[in-house]
This record gives structure tokens, sequence and C-alpha cells, in this order.
């Protein structure tokens, strides 16, 4: 990222049009960061997102709430030749993590540069007149950002454009009745979504985005360690298989079924992350089951974007082929629960193992000093990466039911996108509860 004293560290405010809105959300143009999400339910403030207290704390906690590219979690490093639409290109992925291992886009991704704020919308050239017009009516408070990658940044080839949409909308529906018969309230959503495209003819490149946020639903209300871990939090993914990962991260190509293991939450009897919790913790890739109907795609052809067509209405709608809701987590105390629907094939579930409180700071409201040093402990986060499979173009057993193989070749655009939903529930004592969106 860029020097502290660099104006993208100054965070955008986006808050729902309400006295008292129900969401807020503060963005960094430094590394697309979210610094924080605010959720105000039952006369209280949460925020739900871990990291620093100060924006600039982002420079050395990294990977906290960013942006991840050119290519999200672990590439094997070297020089591939990749193929599309009879374009060839070579990506050669540098080491950063260990001398075999490119992590989350090289030594410089997409999360250590500042990312311009476009002031008129109807100037992004990747976003569509229709849904420009969505973006101003139904997602009242947005902001859309953009960069450019240049061609051969950390071995991807090709210059490609990106420009990521961050929005809330308004609550819709009336309340659902949980599992244990409270209602559960829609507090607003948050939808990014990522489009990219290569300026360049007769080029390939690997494209895999995500949001590296980490949240914690119940470390606002400073109750010590138990409302500090994110054990209690009880999860919920659609998904038959992980990846199977060699000792470095990677993948090796195969799936495992999670039925009978510790990634079956589903058979959990709380279906909290702390029962059965593996020894290391949780950093593993979920497969998303079958749909019963396809998501849009991440990849489309340039020339099917035209003028009316609305992609991001349909990221919104609620009975739409992109509404499923493909992974939960519900806080053990709080009464919140988030919910994703998206359009990528899998997800990355990380319980923040690796987390030094010596070399990291967390927010003071929960329950830290701001000051480097007191930082958070593993477990106290729930990070939930949604994008395409680790070196899918390698691995085509690994894709899953879409069988994208996430390279983009030029004259076709990226497109990626996940809305979370907020939502808090009668009787927070009682537990978390699944919900019934």
């Amino acid at each position: 990222m860029a020097s502290p004293s660099d104006p993208s560290f100054t965070p955008i405010l986006l808050t729902l049009p309400s006295l008292t809105p129900s969401l807020a959300l503060e963005v960094l143009p430094a590394g697309l960061t979210l610094h924080r999400l605010f959720v105000q339910a039952d006369g209280k403030t949460h925020d739900i997102l871990i990291g620093p207290e100060d924006p600039t704390g982002h420079i050395t906690q990294k990977y906290t709430n960013t942006i991840i590219g050119r290519y999200a979690n672990r590439l094997p490093v070297g020089s591939f030749s990749v193929e599309r639409n009879g374009f060839r290109s070579v990506v050669s992925p540098k080491s950063n993590e260990a001398p075999t291992v490119s992590l989350h886009g090289g030594p410089k991704g997409f999360d250590a540069y500042p990312w311009e704020p476009i002031a008129d919308p109807s100037t992004a050239e990747l976003f569509t007149p229709a849904e420009i017009a969505t973006i101003q009516t139904r997602l009242p408070t947005s902001v859309i950002f953009k960069r450019i990658s240049e061609d051969e940044e950390e071995g991807y080839p090709g210059r490609l454009l990106i420009e990521a949409l961050v929005g809330l909308a308004q609550p819709e529906g009336a309340p659902n009745l949980t599992t244990d018969g409270k209602k559960e309230w829609n507090l607003g959503s948050v939808l990014i979504v990522y489009r990219a495209k290569l300026l360049e003819e007769s080029k390939v490149t690997p494209i895999n985005l995500t949001q590296h946020w980490g949240f914690n639903l119940d470390a606002s209300l400073q109750e010590g360690d138990d409302t500090l871990t994110v054990k209690d939090h009880a999860i919920s993914i659609k998904a038959d298989n992980t990846l199977e990962l060699n000792s470095e991260g990677l993948s090796t190509g195969s799936l495992l079924p999670v039925a009978g293991t510790y990634h079956a939450h589903a058979e959990k009897t709380t279906g909290r992350i702390g029962e059965n919790f593996p020894e290391r913790g949780y950093d593993e890739f979920y497969l998303f089951s079958g749909r019963a109907t396809p998501p849009p795609p991440s990849i489309l052809p340039a020339s099917e974007l035209k003028p009316e067509v609305d992609l991001v209405g349909a990221a919104l709608s609620r009975d739409g082929p992109a509404s499923e809701q493909v992974a939960s987590l519900a806080g053990g105390k709080s009464g919140l629960r988030v919910s994703f629907a998206t359009n990528q094939p899998g997800v990355q579930f990380y319980s923040n193992n690796l987390s030094a409180p010596e070399k990291g700071a967390r927010k003071k409201i929960h329950g830290g000093s701001g000051a480097v040093g007191d930082g958070y402990p593993p477990g106290t986060a729930a990070f939930l990466e949604f994008h395409a499979p680790l070196a899918a173009w390698i691995h085509p057993q690994t894709r899953g039911p879409t069988g994208e193989d996430s390279l983009l070749a030029s004259g076709e655009v990226y497109n990626n996108f996940v809305r979370l939903d907020v939502w808090y529930r009668d009787g927070a004592a009682s537990g978390p509860s699944s919900g019934g969106d």
C-alpha cells in the first residue's frame, strides 16, 4: 500500500438513507478496503468486521478486508501457458508466501494499490446504462472504483481494466421466521461487483478476485473471550466437497467429500464453528454444490453486455438465479446473522488461525486499545472469501458445476458479485439460528 499520509487512507462513508441507518460502511481507496461495517440493532452499534483502529494499520495488517487480485489464494510458482478462444499467453506467478507459493496475487497484489473512485458512475466502462440506472435507484449510496493492472504486473499477462462497485441496499421483505420460532429482520445488504476486461488484443489472463473480509458478529458486545472468539458462531456452507491441499496449501487437483469430517457443518449438533474444531483451525476452500438454477457466469463475451442488460439487478434479486444463499454466519450472542449470495463457485473459510496479536491492533469497539501489540488472537474471525477454486485453469476436475476455468480472454468481460445480507433476530441470548431466507 501507499504511505500513511496518502489520501487513499481517508474513509469514504456509505450509509443507508435514514435518521438512524441500520448499515454504514467505511471504504478505503487504499487496497479497496472495507474498514468498518456498522450495524445498528436493538439500540446497539456493532462493527462486524475485524481490523485495525487506524486505517493506516492496514499497511501492516495485510489482507484484512481488502480486495485480492489478480488471482486470489495460492498458486504454484512457475511459468504456465494458458489458452482461451484461440489466444495464448504465459503466466508466471511470483513467490511471496514460500519459494514455491504465490499468495493473493504475489508480492504486490491488488491490495497494495490505491483505487480511484469514479466521480460520475455513468462514465464507468464496464457497467451498462441499465445497470447504472439500477445502481442509482436500488443502491442509493454506492461508489465505483477502478484501476488498471499493467501487463506483466506480478507475472500476469495483459493490461487489465478493473471496476469495482461497492454499495448498500435497503432492507427488503417481511421478517423471516427462524427454526426456533423467532422473528428475524433484514437490516439491509452490501453488494460488491467486480468487472474486468483486457485492454489489449490476443491476450489471456487468469483472474480470480475476492474480498478478504473477516467477520466477528459478537465482538462489539465486549463481554470478554466469549464474544471475541468466533467458535460460538454458527456457520452454514452449501458444499459437498473441499479441495485437497498439499502441505503448502496448494491444490492437488482432487476433491475431498465433507461428509463425516469437521467440514460437514450441517452434521454438527450445534452448528457452531467450535464444535469438532480442527487443531490448526479452518483454512479450506469449499466447492459449492450444484444450485437449482445456475447463477450468472463469471466470464461472458463483451458483446453480450448490451445496454439493456442488468446483471446488477440480478445480483440484488431475491428470487432470481443469483438469489440462492450459499453460506451463512450467525453470532452466538448478538442476534446478528450474515448470509451470502454469489455467482462464484466456492468460498475459502479461514478462522484467523495465523493471527499474531502482538503484531497487530484491535478496534476499540471490539474491546481493544487500538494500539499495535493488542491485536486479535487466533480464532477471532471468520474470513469468507468467495472466488474460483485455486488454480482452476490447471485443475479442471476441481471447477465444480459451472466448469469455469478462471481464464479471461480479450473480447470478454469478467463478472463477479457477492451480496451480503444482514439480519437481526429476536431473543439474541438464545444463541445462533440458521434463519429462514
